[in-house]
């Protein structure tokens, strides 16, 4: 069925930014008679159609999937990121969320290890720098076993997929008042750490994602749960209670390690 709802027109209130070491503000932008079954990006592509028309520069934003997948159009939308619903991204989220004649102020993800880039687009690659520590599983290559060589128990596999969903977006950072990482590390280090796979390189795996997070300057978790309200795919904050026990266990197990034969620190 139509949505029989009529256009509407808005007032875009855009962090403009032109560079990392250049100041920033907000400026206003009209933009008029809009499909509400439109999505946000689909507008800002509006927008920008009607700048670079005008020649004016036009405003910056990350997109690529554009179906909630891939995590790049992270807009903070009236404070909120990712905009008003939950367990959707931006680019998911459309006009009839939005009444005619609002003000809808939109922002970059905005924490120290997330620099802007330009406008609306923000340096992520901490999460890649994180991701490159340890969250992989070093397996040999060649042909695909069978699918059931390795038993899984379903209620370990139903465990895991929930926390593969994580799309590295950062909400669960721009969402946090730390600036923590510790939901986006967490989902990596569990849906790794639940697979019979993942086992063996389980301890060095967390003890090297959660030390690189906390050396690229993400703050500290302290049980507010804004990360899961904020997360578009809904990761339970339950996965950062998991990595603390991997956390805390792998530490002890290192600290009692025995030192190679030859590895010298022996008596003289």
């Amino acid at each position: 069925m139509e949505n029989s709802k009529k256009n509407i027109s808005v007032t875009l209130r855009v962090w403009r930014q032109p560079g990392p070491s250049q100041p920033g503000k907000f400026v206003d932008y009209q933009a008029k008679d809009l499909n509400p079954n439109m999505s946000f990006l689909e507008m800002l592509d509006v927008v920008n159609d009607g700048l670079a028309g005008k020649g004016e520069e036009p405003i910056a934003f990350a997109h690529d999937c554009r179906e909630g997948i891939c995590g790049t159009c992270s807009l903070v939308i009236n404070g909120k990121p990712h905009g008003p619903h939950r367990g959707v991204a931006s680019c998911q989220t459309y006009l009839r969320s939005f009444n005619d004649g609002d003000v809808i102020v939109v922002e970059p993800f905005c924490a120290h290890p997330f620099p802007v880039v330009k406008d609306l687009v923000t340096d992520r690659s901490a999460f890649d720098k994180i991701m490159q520590a340890g969250g992989f599983i070093t397996a040999r290559t060649g042909s695909a076993p069978d699918a059931n060589a390795i038993p899984v128990p379903k209620d370990a596999a139903d465990l895991a997929m929930d926390a593969a969903q994580c799309i590295g977006c950062g909400a669960c950072v721009a969402a946090c008042k730390n600036a923590s990482a510790m939901l986006f590390v967490a989902a990596k280090v569990s849906h790794l750490g639940l697979m019979p796979q993942g086992q063996a390189e389980r301890d060095r795996r967390v003890l090297a994602m959660v030390q690189t997070m906390d050396g690229l300057g993400f703050g500290n978790c302290t049980n507010q749960y804004e990360c899961s309200a904020a997360c578009p795919k809904l990761i339970s904050h339950d996965f950062i209670a998991r990595m603390n026990r991997d956390y805390l266990g792998a530490t002890f197990r290192a600290a009692f390690k025995p030192t190679p034969a030859g590895a010298g620190g022996g008596a003289g």
